[in-house]
């Protein structure tokens, strides 16, 4: 039997949660505080309930560079929902068994940067206590016997703390610490299980990063800024915007489409993202995400292109048991795990023509039915799909409902090639060069200069996927702390060209086509590209016979 993947094992753990199963493998979440079995405490534990599974979804679908920051925004949430007011969490160092702190929530939207570092250095008797007895719970100051600590905890007006490991193959990969400033706090039994629930959580999470470390234990997570530092030639800042977005803005282009990002933002309306395969258009989602009033609810993802046609209904809004063979247990749909958040539909023009007429219902009236079930759930959900493809073409070829292709187009967006942002190479360069380097154990100081110089002169049909190769296998054969990358070989662009008048008319128009994502009208269409009215452009294609592969002739 395949092994179980990590981000299913996470969700499958925290949703199946059984409070009164005394065979759990996690730590049981008692309904009860000893014998109170009042509606609102049943109401109380179903809500943290649902809010470590919203947390196990996002830590699933979260890409590694921002996983950190995805965990310190879930434990805020935790956080203020069993009243406390900070978080921190910390990482076990490269080397020795000391805990260095990465993040920290106190009451903001965001996590902002730990005031203290070295927990060996700052906090002596908790640090020895934790990797002797595990999980410390003081309810007042008093209760610690170190008065240096109590001090320095004093110092950052700390009534009471909880510190708890966080553990994975056995060995320590980093702790969380609880704390409540504004008045004592006594940690209760359920308290004490549900923040248990959490660790677990986060042990299940960063499993997989630890056991990329020969050692067994896990650094800081090192940023783009801190490695860009490095480099033998002069680091240009990034702008403000461009880190919050986690998108390289550089350019002009790339500057446009974030202009657009900024204005739909802030608001629920649908976005249609377009472009040629692999510009980015999932990053441009998430920055979406990042900048809406939804930023603390689930982005959830579905490929529509890598789900079969017969599971991706009961993918996208659930099954109950026994809805078709082999439905053993019930399932919860993507749109349900996004309540509250965001539902990313990538490859949207790969949607078969049946579920889109679910999908079309669920934009309008906000309501699924499970596969099998007949009760209707309501769910709020804010929809960003993408598509590579012509959507107008298959409207008008009748493989996509045009009802469904306007609830999709409120706000179209159209993600720029690589080739139209060359500027934003050297950072897009610098955090490939960071996402491998760690996985790879190496350490980076610079980037040939003629490297960066070949990578902006080469054209990049697969775009920002094709550059991301590239340096992956260039940080893979090195053997210094100097990189050298070597652009791609025989690039789809350069190909000689030969044969009759027609022959060349019909592969530029055929170029232009593919590049617009066999969109003909419209901003970045095939018809803009080429200077001429989409009607022409249409009479030409029937004329030397061009058609969209796939299409009906």
């Amino acid at each position: 039997m395949p092994a179980e993947q990590p981000s299913k094992r996470i969700r499958r753990q925290c949703l199946s949660l059984d409070t009164r199963d005394p065979k759990s493998t996690l730590p049981r979440v008692p309904i009860t505080d000893e014998r109170d079995t009042t509606p609102d405490r049943l109401t109380d534990e179903l809500a943290f309930k649902r809010l470590v599974a919203n947390l196990a979804s996002r830590i699933a679908n979260t890409p590694a560079l921002r996983l950190d920051e995805t965990i310190a925004q879930g434990l805020g949430q935790v956080a203020e929902a069993l009243g406390l007011d900070e978080c921190v969490l910390w990482y076990r160092a490269a080397e020795g068994d000391d805990l260095t702190a990465a993040r920290r929530w106190s009451g903001g939207p965001t996590p902002a940067a730990p005031t203290l570092n070295s927990m060996r250095e700052s906090l002596p008797s908790l640090h020895a206590g934790l990797l002797a007895n595990g999980a410390q719970w003081f309810d007042a100051l008093e209760d610690i016997a170190n008065a240096s600590d109590r001090e320095r905890l004093r110092q950052h007006e700390v009534r009471s703390i909880a510190l708890l490991p966080i553990a994975a193959g056995g060995k320590l990969i980093g702790a969380v610490s609880f704390a409540a400033l504004s008045e004592c706090r006594a940690w209760e039994p359920v308290s004490r299980v549900r923040l248990r629930l959490v660790s677990s959580l986060l042990a299940l999470a960063l499993a997989p990063r630890q056991q990329g470390h020969d050692s067994g234990t896990t650094a800081p997570v090192r940023t783009r800024e801190t490695i860009a530092s490095d480099r033998a030639e002069p680091r240009r800042e990034l702008p403000s915007r461009t880190r919050r977005l986690h998108v390289a803005a550089e350019s002009r282009a790339a500057r446009d489409a974030l202009a657009q990002v900024d204005s739909v933002a802030p608001t629920l309306a649908t976005v249609l993202l377009t472009g040629e395969t692999g510009v980015g258009k999932e990053v441009f989602a998430e920055a979406i995400h990042d900048r809406s009033p939804r930023r603390d609810g689930p982005l959830v993802r579905v490929n529509c292109a890598a789900i079969p046609a017969a599971l991706i209904e009961s993918e996208l809004f659930g099954r109950e048991r026994g809805a078709y063979t082999g439905a053993l247990s019930r399932q919860v749909g993507r749109f349900e795990l996004a309540d509250g958040g965001t539902l990313f539909l990538d490859e949207i023009g790969d949607l078969p023509l049946e579920s889109q007429v679910k999908l079309l219902r669920a934009i309008q009236e906000r309501v699924v039915e499970r596969l099998g079930g007949t009760d209707p759930i309501h769910v709020d959900v804010r929809l960003i799909a993408a598509t590579n493809r012509d959507l107008e073409a298959a409207v008008e070829a009748r493989t996509f409902r045009e009802d469904l292709f306007y609830r999709l187009n409120v706000f179209p967006l159209a993600v720029p090639p690589l080739r139209e942002r060359l500027e934003d190479i050297p950072v897009l360069v610098w955090s490939f060069i960071e996402e491998f380097a760690r996985a790879t154990g190496k350490r980076f100081d610079s980037v040939a200069p003629e490297s960066l110089a070949a990578l902006q002169r080469h054209d990049w049909p697969g775009n920002v996927r094709e550059l991301r190769n590239v340096v992956e296998r260039a940080v893979i054969l090195s053997k210094g702390t100097r990189l050298v990358i070597e652009p791609p070989h025989g690039a789809l662009a350069h190909r000689e060209v030969r044969g009759t008048l027609a022959d060349v008319e019909t592969g530029h128009i055929r170029q232009m086509l593919e590049q617009s994502g066999w969109r003909v009208r419209g901003a970045g269409g095939a018809a803009e590209r080429l200077g001429m009215k989409p009607t022409t452009l249409d009479s030409r294609m029937a004329k030397l016979g061009i058609r969209r592969p796939g299409s009906p002739k």
